[in-house]
Order: structure tokens, then sequence, then C-alpha cells
């Protein structure tokens, strides 16, 4: 998929690999607006193309305590007031058959959740929208079994899709990602290796999900000299507090420095 089929995405001749960037869940306008803001800036000064994301709902909870959202029109709105504040384009995740027209009414990316993405009426309903569609790659598919999810897409009139990788199961509580899945999967469409989900150790015994963001750089340094077309990191401004995934999310304050690290790597591997 040709970067220039997202609208409002910049700096797409820059050579570098894109990004998808936000919070877990929109918690509130207020954060949203502050975490934008600084990536935005942050993509400018690297020149890369950025994308916004946040759920506006999280549907996939281990208890029934755990945070859901604030409100599927409320948090969609703030999505929309993102992009418009800050002219960049945003994604965010659906659940369902009914989500798709809905959320595609205020973003630009679909984004099928991993658990998900075998489920023929979902990907139909978001690629009927005509918005990019995002594919999470499921913990339990091989990369090659998502040619076929591709294919839904492109089957239904919709050739505006990616590929996102996020581990594969390995044991119980533990992910791993395979690198020999990013040339694969590129085969099908543009691939996205997701960072911070890749580290996640779900289902732990209290019920909420644990993570190890120490090995955030580890990994997208990995992909990026994989070659991988894009990245995408959850950050947020204080982890500790986040409502969803805090534990395996960037603190904001460390992109920066992590992204002008990969740019320089890109910039390496481009040379061969």
């Amino acid at each position: 998929m040709k970067l220039n089929l997202i609208p409002k995405l910049k700096h797409t001749d820059s050579s570098n690999f894109f990004l998808l960037a936000g919070p877990c869940a929109i918690e509130g306008e207020e954060m949203a607006l502050k975490i934008a803001e600084r990536i935005v800036k942050i993509t400018d000064k690297l020149e890369i193309p950025f994308v916004f994301k946040g759920s506006f709902k999280k549907a996939n909870r281990s208890r029934i305590d755990s945070f859901t959202g604030i409100g599927d029109e409320k948090a969609l709105k703030i999505l929309k007031k993102v992009s418009e504040t800050f002219d960049v384009p945003t994604v965010t995740d659906i659940h369902q058959e009914s989500d798709a027209a809905m959320a595609a009414a205020y973003v630009d990316i679909l984004q099928i959740p991993a658990f998900l993405v075998r489920q023929t009426d979902l990907l139909v309903a978001a690629a009927e929208t005509g918005k990019v569609v995002n594919l999470k790659k499921g913990q339990f598919m091989s990369p090659e079994s998502m040619q076929h999810a591709a294919q839904k897409i492109k089957d239904s009139g919709n050739d505006k899709v990616m590929i996102t990788d996020r581990g594969t199961m390995f044991g119980y509580q533990d992910l791993i990602v395979d690198f020999r899945g990013i040339p694969t999967m590129r085969r099908y469409a543009s691939t996205v290796l997701d960072v911070t989900h890749s580290l996640q150790q779900p289902n732990q015994s209290s019920g909420v999900t644990g993570g190890r963001p120490e090995m955030i750089e580890t990994i997208a340094r990995a992909g990026i000299v994989n070659n991988v077309d894009g990245l995408f990191i959850e950050t947020h401004f204080d982890p500790t507090t986040a409502k969803s995934d805090g534990a395996n999310m960037l603190d904001l304050e460390l992109l920066e420095g992590l992204l002008t690290r990969l740019v320089d790597i890109r910039k390496t591997i481009n040379q061969f």
C-alpha cells in the first residue's frame, strides 16, 4: 500500500519508516491532545510519517472491572479533534461489524485487533467503509496465514490494507517476535511491527497484563534492520497511571531519543 493513500500523512518522501503511535486508550481530551502534540513535534523534526493511535474502546479485557473506555462517541470525537488540531491521520480499533461505519466517520484507519483478525464479517465491514484497514496478526497465526486476511480486504473491493505483527504466543504468559515473518508478510501488504504489544506478558494471575518495556528499543531496532515499513508504539506521559497497557508502554519522554536512533539506523540500512 502506498503511503499517500493515507489522508493527511506527511513526510512520505523522507525514506523513513512510518509511525503509528499514541496511548493505548483514549482516557480524555486533554491527555490525547498532550500526547499528540509531543509526538507531532518529534516526528516533524525527524521527518517521520505519523499516524496518531488511540483506542476508542477496549473490548478485550482480562477482568470485568478493567477500564474499557470513556464512551464510544466521546472518544471518537476526541480522535477527530486530534486529527483536526494537528492535521494528522488517526487510527482506532474496531471490535464488531457495527463499529466499522461508526468509527469510519471519525478516523482514517480502522484497525482489526489480533484476536479478531479471522472474523470475516468484521473484515468485510471494515473494508467496505473504504478506509485504510490495519490487520493485527493473530498471536496464534503464522505470517503466511495473514495473506488470507489481507485477501479478504482486497476481495471486498479495498486495496488499502496493511499488516501489523504484534508477536506470537510463546508459552502461556509471554510473546516473542519471529523476525522471519516481516519479509513474508511484506509480500502481501505493507508491514508494521507493533513493538509495545510484542512485549506484553498477557493473562497474568492477577488478571492484569504485564510487560517488558525495557526491551522496546531492542525490538524496534531489529524491526528497522529487517526493513519493516512502519512501527507501532504505544506511549504515555505517565505509563504508571495509564488506564490500559501501562506495563508495556513507552514513557513519552523517551520517544524522541528512541526515534532519533531508529532514523539513523534506517538511513544506514537504506544505503544497502
